[in-house]
């Protein structure tokens, strides 16, 4: 009652009835009939005006407003504030100035969220346009050398030709690896779950892998227990990619001249197992450790190129990983090498049966 128009017009009233009744009975020729009539005349026509002020040109005018911002609240954000529009309040002005403060919160968080994806792009574009730039400007350079004349030296055209195709091939990865963290962000690519062993998935990537790290000096060990099989439930292919990725960095970064090694380690819990990819490499520095899952980002900037990777594999093994409900980890020492981690259900034989 005391929050409507009706209410405020009442009390506001019956104040400017008894000043007047105050006024007049200073007055010594005043009647008490005079001062009841006078009063009541004032009562009513302050009631009536106030209560039409504050009826058509306020209280509606707000209640207007209000409906207005929830309207555009509920369908901006899907939702409102609590309160009615026809509730009480001491101050008309309260609840509209609540939907106005939680409206200008959420403007202003997804201006904040606007910003920062404006920011990410530009900083994707930058990146990209970087990372093609290479592998096009080198293949151009060797192909219009060819046409150029050079074509006709059997040599350097074997040997122009070879180059060319290395850096279409490192731009067809590239691509491969960009549409496939694409989808992995956006939801667009299916995992298909499924029983397998995770040691024997291992040994095929050492096998792939090791005629690539003997080339560069360094020797892969893989260390389990004997006896186990260590049966796990997840996507095969995906599995796969992650320890193909964490391994060819372990090499490929691995800058040991004499003595390079790469260990892989499976260890058997009582729920899950966990994998490690341990190398004693330069190590990676404690300020570039939280970047290096972020796409393009590479630690030695000055040789990545050299190192044939796309700066890509750890953003895809993040993004694996999460959709295995599973999290990659990094432990490093600068001089000394670098172990990731990361962990999968482990089915027991008796289970899987």
């Amino acid at each position: 009652m005391l929050g409507t128009s009706r209410g405020i017009a009442l009390i506001l009233a019956i104040i400017i009835g008894l000043m007047v009744a105050a006024f007049l009975s200073l007055m010594d020729d005043a009647t008490v009939n005079l001062i009841l009539v006078a009063a009541g005349l004032a009562f009513s026509a302050s009631y009536i005006f106030i209560f039409i002020t504050l009826e058509f040109l306020v209280f509606r005018e707000i209640g207007n407003i209000y409906s207005l911002l929830e309207k555009i609240q509920k369908k901006k954000h899907g939702e409102i504030i609590t309160e009615k529009s026809g509730s009480a309040s001491i101050s008309p002005l309260r609840k509209i100035n609540k939907v106005i403060n939680s409206y200008a919160i959420a403007q202003q968080k997804e201006i904040d969220a606007l910003q920062k994806n404006a920011e990410y792009r530009r900083e994707f574009v930058a990146d990209i346009s970087h990372e093609l730039k290479t592998p096009i400007f080198a293949t151009q350079g060797y192909i219009h050398t060819l046409l150029d004349g050079a074509i006709d030296d059997k040599q350097v055209r074997m040997k122009f030709l070879k180059r060319a195709a290395k850096n279409l091939d490192s731009l067809d990865k590239l691509v491969m690896d960009l549409l496939t963290l694409n989808q992995i962000e956006s939801g667009d690519i299916d995992f298909h779950f499924s029983e397998f062993r995770l040691k024997a998935l291992v040994l095929e990537v050492i096998d792939q892998l090791e005629h690539k790290a003997t080339k560069k000096g360094i020797s892969l060990k893989f260390k389990f227990e004997e006896g186990v099989d260590y049966l796990t439930y997840g996507d095969e292919d995906k599995i796969y990619r992650v320890i193909q990725n964490l391994l060819f960095n372990a090499i490929n970064y691995n800058n040991k001249k004499v003595g390079g090694e790469v260990e892989v380690e499976l260890k058997a819990g009582k729920s899950s197992i966990q994998v490690s990819v341990k190398d004693n490499g330069k190590g990676i520095p404690a300020e570039d450790i939280k970047h290096i899952f972020e796409r393009f980002y590479r630690v030695e900037k000055s040789r990545s190129k050299e190192k044939g990777g796309t700066g890509l594999g750890l953003a895809i093994v993040k993004h694996i990983l999460e959709g295995h409900k599973s999290k990659i980890s990094v432990s490093s020492t600068v001089g000394k090498g670098s172990v990731f981690s990361f962990s999968l259900p482990l089915i027991k034989e008796d289970e899987a049966e």
